[in-house]
């Protein structure tokens, strides 16, 4: 295999190895997402984190450079991420970005589409990833942009140009390092199919982020927009995508920016990875997205596939997409802010919008955390915030309700950033310049972390529980004496639902309250009838009676201060 490959045109989609198959369903799994440049540098003599700020916080501006985060470091980690219940990994973006680009840490401005970025590792360090995981039984998902390329040229006079009218502007230069000497490898864009001014929609930045046409067509900042409608430039990100899969073995791509792209050049992007995925044996390649937006425009990307009403027009079947109807509301719920109703009432739609609504969670990849934080400002759930047992609530929730649940790195070690920056949630997990906690040099894989163990233990359970991955779910009313039953009208209660998959019953239970709680709890009086026991399948949990009060079957449970439990009828009627 050449060192540098400069054509499609070149590549070979032949599988380097015997392929990993894919999971028969996604559902079954729980996805750790990680910032590649933030996780760990693979430095052994890096020292634990053990309490308190250590040494001179972190320089302005430290956040938004690369700090040494690379593929060998994540090898080094995966028995902590499968420790915690995580069975795959969703990376940022890894393909080469602008060597002379210190911002871009992230992965998302491309320079190569057919090259790993040399600060990451190499191709060998990807496949040996790859390799370790699936030997653990894990998967990994790679972050892929079709969207944009990295900023790889200029307008004229290298000037800023911004939206207008969906004028086209003129093209200027490509970057080069020696404008004499022509494209090199570190230079312009490749493969060399992309290298011509039209495969480029040069309409100048994005201003307006609301108007559909300019937030599809302008650039995304500084980074230029993709003529995806160009037949030749489609092409060309569908053979670099699939030499990907070929060349290691991956399990699954995250699509950037869904929303800014064509519905079609979408739909062909995802039916040309799918079927190569099929030919070569990997018949459940992941295919999710990112689009930011509410469930009826979401729809139109996932599930069935269905029309635009009063057209014909399908649009792309993604397998899932990000979930970020839950995201913009699941916080302030958990932390006891708002009345769950918008939560009861999302998944009573559910209902509605799908046929078999147990099976709506296979079109959502669930989060509280996240890398980018649409509409909000920059911060991670436990941002001031000192109570971190919110946390686990929030991850129990994820792990138990519709959906495959995804934790964001440094959740799980109450990582709690915010700050004017994106770099403030992007905190580095192996101490660097940018540490959590106002650190530097530190790192934070401490898997006897409360918040770690308090995760992995639901996360255990849903493994072991088929109806906590499938099953239907129905939120359960609460009453405080045992009479007077209803859905909680504030934000500090018992949420209570109940996840049911043929015989089977299981009730999980969040106290989101910060004190003790008694609640009687409804249940389906077929699956747990009176007078048997449910058992809490979380250690130290109780063996509560289900009981009949005013015609209801019901079980009273305490619970502490956000406080879990997950039950489960296992007793024979007395």
């Amino acid at each position: 295999m050449p060192a540098f490959i400069d054509s499609v045109a070149d590549l070979d989609f032949t599988p380097h190895v015997p392929l990993q198959a894919s999971p028969p369903d996604w559902r079954d799994h729980f996805v750790y997402f990680l910032l590649v440049d933030r996780y760990d540098n693979n430095d052994p003599a890096t020292p634990a984190f053990s309490g308190g700020a250590a040494g001179a916080p972190p320089p302005p501006g430290a956040g938004q450079r690369f700090q040494g985060g690379n593929l060998k470091g994540i090898t080094r980690r995966l028995d902590y991420i499968r420790g915690l219940g995580c069975t795959a990994i969703w990376l940022s973006p890894i393909l080469k970005n602008r060597l002379d680009k210190i911002d871009s840490y992230h992965g998302y401005g491309i320079q190569d589409f057919l090259q790993v970025d040399p600060r990451f590792g190499t191709l060998d360090d990807l496949r040996e990833l790859t390799r370790e995981a699936h030997g653990r039984g894990m998967y990994v998902i790679l972050d892929v942009v079709l969207n944009h390329a990295g900023d790889v040229w200029a307008y004229p006079g290298d000037f800023d140009y911004y939206y207008y009218q969906n004028r086209r502007f003129p093209f200027g230069f490509w970057r080069e390092r020696d404008p004499a000497a022509g494209l090199q490898g570190d230079d312009g864009v490749w493969p060399r199919e992309l290298q011509q001014p039209d495969a480029f929609k040069r309409r100048g930045q994005i201003r307006d982020w609301n108007d559909a046409e300019e937030s599809r067509n302008g650039d995304f900042l500084s980074l230029k927009e993709l003529d995806l409608p160009n037949p030749p430039v489609l092409d060309a990100l569908i053979k670099a995508y699939k030499y990907w899969i070929a060349a290691a073995d991956l399990d699954g791509f995250r699509i950037d920016t869904v929303k800014h792209m064509e519905d079609s050049a979408t739909a062909i992007f995802c039916n040309a990875i799918r079927e190569y995925a099929q030919r070569i044996g990997k018949h459940n390649f992941f295919l999710f997205g990112e689009i930011v937006a509410d469930d009826e425009f979401i729809q139109r990307y996932i599930g069935r596939n269905a029309r635009i009403e009063g057209t014909q027009e399908r649009f792309p079947a993604l397998d899932a997409a990000l979930d970020f109807p839950l995201y913009f509301m699941l916080e302030e719920v958990i932390k006891g802010f708002v009345n769950p109703a918008a939560l009861r009432a999302r998944y009573d739609a559910f209902r509605d919008r799908y046929a078999d609504h147990g099976a709506a969670g296979r079109y959502f990849v669930t989060f509280v955390d996240n890398h980018d934080q649409m509409s909000r400002p920059y911060r991670r759930f436990l941002h001031a915030n000192p109570h971190w047992r919110q946390a686990a609530l929030a991850i129990a929730y994820l792990l138990t309700s519709h959906g495959v649940p995804c934790i964001y790195y440094g959740t799980e070690q109450g990582f709690d950033g915010g700050g004017p920056h994106d770099s403030y949630v992007r905190e580095c997990m192996f101490g660097g310049e940018w540490g959590a906690f106002g650190t530097t040099g530190r790192h934070f894989f401490n898997e006897n972390h409360a918040l770690y163990q308090a995760i992995r233990a639901v996360a255990r359970v849903r493994r072991q529980e088929t109806a906590l991955r499938y099953g239907r779910l129905y939120f359960r009313e609460i009453s405080g004496n045992g009479v007077d039953f209803g859905h909680p009208l504030n934000g500090r209660c018992t949420l209570a639902y109940s996840r049911i998959l043929d015989s089977e019953e299981v009730l999980v239970l969040l106290n989101l309250d910060d004190q003790p709680r008694a609640d009687f709890i409804t249940v389906d009086v077929h699956l747990s009838a009176p007078g048997r026991r449910m058992v809490e399948m979380l250690a130290g949990g109780g063996q509560p009676m289900v009981q009949e009060r005013g015609g209801r079957a019901c079980v009273q449970v305490e619970l502490a201060g956000h406080a879990i439990a997950i039950l489960k009828c296992g007793g024979v009627p007395l």
